[in-house]
């Protein structure tokens, strides 16, 4: 061998030994790859949703060559390296065709192979390829051939395309499968594929050039049928890079708000990875489910003015959150807002935990009765007269048909008991966000005047689930044990109040024997309502999960003609269904220091029946006294008559918005024996039942109870205001503390 020989061999050696340092291997370039955004995973490793961190590049995942399409592959390869798999990295043949037609042509020919490109945007990190000097193309053709050498070929061409930039700010496949056309690289056709191509070489170039171009390979490809209206569609698919805010895909806007959550708590850098605690299969059925019911409720025969809503379920052992739908989507007037953490009108879903503080304090059992009569309460700026839903009231009920039925008049007795400034120290103690203290609100907090957020009033719930233990919680997947939590209630109250909300028997004052909060295992569920339906409600819970659900209108604006039975407890009591389609929800055994005794009523009150005590307050007979008080305090029922209300000075206040049929004042007699009583009001005889109502009409009255002879037995005077009635029709809306702006007469029972 000659001299010069040799040398250009050992020179060719050395470089190769160089660039074996140079260069990285295929799965130093793969590893190293970093997505634009970082991906929110469910439990399993499912993606659930994708954001962007990263506003230099559009960049997707990394691809697998068997995970992109034969068409693009092939139009790749037909568009920038037809001998892509004859050369070793440099096709020494297509070089020199190139020079010669360079040499007599103005318009020059490239000769750079898919290798060739690779070693550039190595190189270069994703730099457009752009011309060079000789000395790099030297090194680019060294290190093609050193790849070829070193890399197989479906590595060189799986990197080449993940690495290769496209129009605008994407780079690399998966975001220009993504963006472009709405799906993953392994289902572009050969039109597709063909644009994807043509945009390699031109990756800015005007529609009509991108089309012409595009037609060229799919006539390589044997698919001219494909030009056939290619510059239109061109034009049609490129435009949507411009407005495109992130990489769209088939689990896009699944998880939107729980995705911003998670990044407020563990801050993904570009290209992470994220498991969190959602369950997929869950948070897109409790989604569709929502987005369904809304549109049942806006259907165009009866519109209900519901606009947003929102669904979370927790996993009561863990706390660790399955589902977070945060937005109605589509039909919401305000979709970026998270309605899970937007701070509403709690309505009667606080009752529950009244009754469990009252029940824990010894105050009140299952079965003591309260009156369900007009109350009215002195208040720094007047009266407070609370009304239940349905503007009637029902006479004396245990606490287990008030608490089920959710009857407003006795929860606000209850609270009497309780107090308010004690309450709500109990509701900061299951973490619902008070911002005030109780003697703010009033009595009114009774009927849930305080804002509280979904999320603070579902984990609130979990609380009387696991037994009166309230905790914290959890968004992203972790092995470690959850943090032990706060008692709030004990063992026993618990579980009294969670045999009440379980009981449809209950519930059948207010909602009925077939309702939709029935459900064919144990689950125990509350509903509420805020002032002017502005807020709907259903929180429960089984032996595993606690769901909530709200719906109403992000801007405030007030529901039309939807309860709790009708707006939230549809999506909850799908939901509740959902979980446990196939596993059971065992009822909670009764924990030790509560005792089942039979009870009976006297005078038929409510029927006999077996109910929970805590041990020591337990009775069999529950009578009333005559003097009885709003308490129910058991006596015997002998003693003079008496009106039981209204209550002597009573003051009532007209409301011409509130319709004719519900317009009513309650006259109701208390102990004695009631068959020879009659109502006389100023002074004329008005009826004969122990209840009766009164179309209220302006002015100072006087109500008398007398017996069968006409002699007086009880009187009270009483006042109605609001002589801008037009007519006797108008309604009892009893006046408030006008310093309460929550503290709604009307507020909803359900």
């Amino acid at each position: 061998m000659k001299r010069p020989a040799r040398f250009v061999i050992g020179s060719i050696a050395c470089v190769f030994a160089i660039e074996a340092h140079a260069w990285p291997t295929f799965d130093e370039v793969r590893g190293s790859w970093r997505s634009s955004d970082w991906v929110l995973l469910d439990r399993e490793g499912v993606p659930l949703q994708r954001v962007r961190i990263d506003k230099s590049a559009r960049r997707g995942d990394w691809v697998a060559l068997a995970d992109i399409s034969p068409a693009l592959r092939e139009a790749i390869v037909v568009s920038e390296d037809k001998r892509f798999y004859e050369h070793g990295g440099v096709d020494w043949r297509g070089a020199a065709a190139a020079a010669w037609t360079n040499l007599w042509n103005t318009r020059t020919r490239g000769a750079s192979t898919v290798t060739m490109q690779l070693t550039t945007l190595i190189d270069d990190e994703g730099r457009r390829p752009g011309r060079r000097s000789v000395g790099e193309k030297a090194q680019q053709t060294v290190g093609a051939l050193w790849l070829d050498h070193a890399w197989r070929k479906d590595q060189i061409l799986e990197a080449y395309l993940n690495l290769v930039p496209f129009r605008g700010e994407i780079v690399g496949l998966s975001a220009l499968s993504q963006t472009l056309f709405g799906k993953a690289p392994s289902g572009l056709n050969e039109r597709e594929a063909a644009l994807a191509a043509a945009l390699v070489r031109a990756p800015n170039a005007p529609y009509a050039k991108v089309a012409v171009r595009a037609c060229a390979i799919l006539r390589d490809m044997h698919a001219p049928d494909g030009c056939t209206n290619l510059e239109s569609y061109v034009q049609l698919t490129l435009t949507r890079t411009a407005s495109a805010p992130a990489l769209s895909s088939d689990y896009d806007a699944l998880a939107p708000h729980f995705a911003r959550r998670v990044a407020g708590e563990v801050h993904p850098a570009a290209g992470a990875r994220v498991r969190s605690t959602l369950d997929a299969r869950l948070q897109r059925y409790a989604r569709d489910t929502l987005s369904r019911t809304l549109t049942e409720l806006n259907a165009r025969a009866a519109p209900r003015n519901v606009h947003d809503g929102a669904a979370i379920v927790i996993d009561n052992g863990s706390g660790d959150v399955l589902a977070w739908v945060g937005s109605a989507g589509g039909f919401s007037n305000a979709p970026e807002v998270d309605a899970v953490l937007a701070a509403r009108q709690a309505g009667s879903t606080l009752k529950p935990f009244l009754y469990a503080q009252a029940i824990d304090e010894k105050r009140l059992t299952a079965a003591t009765l309260l009156n369900d009569a007009p109350l009215d309460l002195a208040t720094g700026g007047g009266l407070y007269i609370p009304q239940n839903y349905d503007h009637d009231f029902k006479g004396w009920v245990s606490v287990r048909s008030a608490l089920g039925s959710s009857l407003n008049v006795p929860a606000v007795r209850t609270l009497v008991m309780v107090t308010p400034h004690r309450f709500a120290k109990t509701l900061v103690a299951l973490a619902l966000p008070l911002s005030e203290t109780g003697d703010y609100y009033g009595f009114s907090l009774a009927l849930g005047s305080a804002d509280v957020t979904l999320l603070s009033l579902t984990n609130a719930y979990r609380a009387l689930a696991n037994g009166g233990i309230a905790g914290s919680t959890r968004n992203v997947a972790s092995n470690a044990t959850p943090a032990p939590g706060m008692r709030v209630f004990t063992p026993q109250a618990s579980f009294i109040v969670t045999d009440i909300l379980a009981d449809n028997n209950a519930r059948t004052r207010t909602f009925g024997f077939d309702s939709v909060l029935a459900t064919r295992f144990f689950s125990a569920v509350k509903t509420g309502t805020s002032k002017d339906m502005r807020d709907n409600w259903a929180i429960g819970y089984s032996s595993r999960y606690t769901v909530g659900v709200w719906v109403g209108n992000a801007d405030g604006a007030p529901m039309w003609d939807v309860s709790g039975v009708t707006g939230a407890a549809p999506v909850w009591a799908a939901l509740i269904n959902y979980l446990h389609r196939r596993t059971a929800s065992r009822e909670p055994t009764a924990p030790e220091g509560v005792v089942k005794t039979h009870i009976a009523y006297q005078d038929g009150v409510e029927p006999s029946r077996d109910d929970w005590f805590l041990r020591g307050t337990q009775m069999t007979t529950i009578a009333l006294s005559a003097a009885a008080g709003s308490s129910g305090t058991v006596a015997s029922n002998r003693g003079a008559p008496k009106i039981g209300s209204p209550t002597d000075g009573t003051i009532f206040a007209l409301d011409p918005d509130i319709p004719a049929t519900a317009q009513r004042v309650w006259f109701e007699s208390a102990g004695g024996a009631r068959d020879a009583m009659a109502w006389q009001l100023d002074g004329k005889r008005f009826a004969r039942t122990s209840r009766v109502a009164w179309l209220p009409w302006p002015g100072r009255h006087t109500l008398e109870l007398v017996d069968a002879n006409g002699a007086v037995l009880d009187k009270v005077g009483f006042e109605v205001r609001g002589a801008f009635a037009k007519t006797p029709q108008a309604s009892k809306k009893p006046l408030r503390d006008p310093s309460r702006s929550a503290s709604s007469s009307a507020n909803p029972a359900q």
